[in-house]
């Protein structure tokens, strides 16, 4: 469910790369979204089904993108460096496998 939590953030980031913001948007530090969701209560499947459309969404979002957007630096907010919008998709990436690594750990703890 984390996972699913922080499209809305990934895509407000592609977008303040698309508006040239002045920094990108900020990420909830404490996580309240994914701590008020409840996904234990919720079926696998539609968590995993809402995180591909979701996905799917950011997806194509930045596959219509101007080649020159991905070389476009914007301030990180909590890191304070610039941040092409390349490596922000290779940081998502990042974030991702390290829950799905985790999940794996988790899985074969069993």
């Amino acid at each position: 469910g984390h996972l699913l939590d922080l499209e809305p953030l990934w895509l407000a980031r592609v977008g303040d790369y698309i508006a040239a913001s002045d920094q990108l948007t900020a990420a909830d530090l404490k996580n309240r979204r994914t701590d008020e969701a409840n996904h234990n209560s919720r079926p696998l499947e539609q968590i995993l089904k809402d995180f591909r459309v979701a996905r799917e969404r950011l997806l194509k979002r930045v596959d219509v993108l101007d080649a020159s957007l991905f070389a476009r630096a914007i301030p990180h907010p909590r890191l304070k460096t610039p941040m092409r919008l390349v490596d922000h998709l290779y940081f998502v990436a990042e974030h991702d496998d390290h829950h799905l690594a985790r999940i794996w750990e988790l899985v074969a703890a069993r």
